[in-house]
């Protein structure tokens, strides 16, 4: 495959992230707006939120078994555009059902979306021979900037959900479906036929010792990530003692450094390697949650936040990254498995910290995330194991062939 090939696909793949990025923050940042124009209560506001990672996690698994006959960039072709205009079903309905259904075609899309873009991220990585996939996340991180200031802005200007969404969707639908001309796949070798027992599927296909570690670690990751985003500005403002317009603050300045520390991420994991960054970033996102819990006041209360950001940003990637080690069949598998991890983390993470935190003390609820996110050190090691090891003098200098089978176009 030629250098101008995977370039593209680079490119391309870059602008998924980034697009996806922009839909999720675009949902996510208008929850009240979402309430107000349907009625939902508080008491149901909650399973609608949980119902959308549940199916994305449902979406993740069926993309494992998908792959194994369709490449993963049909997926993707298909699942980015129904997650863009599944925002117009939900700014656009005007019953409880028709918001059901639109949050229910984004939480299978998404899950998809998310499965099938980090399958591409793999397979450009090792392609490569060296470390880019953080660069894919950092991606998204930048349309989840550009997606919460795009909804800041429609919020500031008293849009309607859907006058909101409509730009943004026209906009990227078609550049969507461009860009995916371009993506790469692995060369797809013929699949063994399922197992005729209860081991079929996604773990007959993956060692439970090489994913388990990080399954783990995933889900580990994303209670501190979502611990961030559900109740920094709460901690802030509540315990703290921070203003509201102050309050706003820890997470803007969160995203930032996970934007930063992605963006430069690639770069120390191809001159320490993967175990090394991995290790740092949980020792500095356990920092975070340690300043953030003996926080004196709500400056200090952000810089935890802020060192929060560098440390979880770099975890993630990683263990995507560390399922492409696997061939590529079975790295596929690996990466759907893991991404069901993902939602684990998010549907855990929040309801954790509040029970704890009104049971206890939200001071001694952020201590549990701490725990966890140093528990990763222990699994360090997992990142480390394997035939391509990225980083730290195991990079390949040149690109290889990737194959020819399912290009995407």
């Amino acid at each position: 495959m030629t250098d101008a090939r995977l370039r593209h696909g680079r490119g391309s793949l870059a602008f998924a992230f980034l697009a996806q990025g922009v839909a999720f923050a675009l949902l996510v940042t208008r929850i009240p707006a979402v309430q107000d124009r349907y009625g939902v209560s508080d008491a149901l506001l909650p399973l609608f939120l949980a119902a959308v990672p549940v199916l994305a996690g449902v979406g993740s698994v069926l993309t494992g078994r998908v792959v194994r006959r369709t490449p993963p960039s049909a997926v993707l072709r298909w699942s980015q555009p129904l997650v863009l205009l599944s925002l117009l079903g939900v700014g656009g309905g005007r019953e409880l059902w028709h918001l059901a259904v639109a949050l229910g075609v984004f939480g299978l899309a998404v899950g998809a979306l998310d499965a099938s873009m980090n399958m591409l991220g793999v397979t450009l990585q090792r392609a490569y021979g060296r470390s880019i996939m953080l660069g894919f996340h950092a991606a998204y991180s930048l349309g989840g900037i550009a997606g919460a200031s795009l909804a800041w802005a429609g919020a500031r200007a008293d849009l309607a959900l859907l006058t909101a969404y409509l730009p943004v969707v026209v906009v990227l639908v078609p550049a969507a479906l461009a860009a995916s001309r371009w993506y790469v796949d692995a060369s797809r070798q013929k699949q063994p036929d399922p197992e005729p027992t209860g081991t079929a599927g996604l773990a007959g296909a993956v060692p439970l010792g090489v994913l388990m570690p990080l399954c783990l670690v995933m889900t580990f990751a994303y209670i501190g990530d979502s611990t961030v985003a559900n109740w920094s500005a709460k901690y802030l403002q509540d315990v703290l003692g921070g203003s509201e317009e102050l309050a706003t603050v820890p997470y803007n300045a969160y995203m930032v450094t996970t934007l930063l520390g992605r963006t430069v991420g690639d770069l120390g994991v191809r001159r320490f390697g993967a175990v090394a960054v991995v290790r740092c970033g949980a020792l500095l996102a356990a920092v975070g949650f340690g300043v953030v819990a003996a926080a004196p006041g709500p400056w200090a209360g952000i810089a935890g936040f802020t060192l929060l950001g560098l440390g979880l940003c770099v975890i993630v990637p990683q263990t995507f990254a560390a399922a492409g080690r696997l061939p590529a069949g079975r790295s596929d598998a690996a990466v759907a498995r893991l991404n069901v991890f993902n939602y684990v983390g998010f549907l855990v993470g929040s309801p954790l910290v509040g029970v704890l935190g009104d049971a206890w003390s939200y001071r001694g609820a952020m201590l549990v995330p701490l725990v966890l996110v140093l528990a990763i050190l222990g699994y360090a090691r997992a990142f480390g194991s394997g035939g391509d090891r990225y980083g730290g003098g195991h990079e390949r200098p040149r690109v290889v062939d990737v194959g020819r089978g399912g290009h995407g176009v």
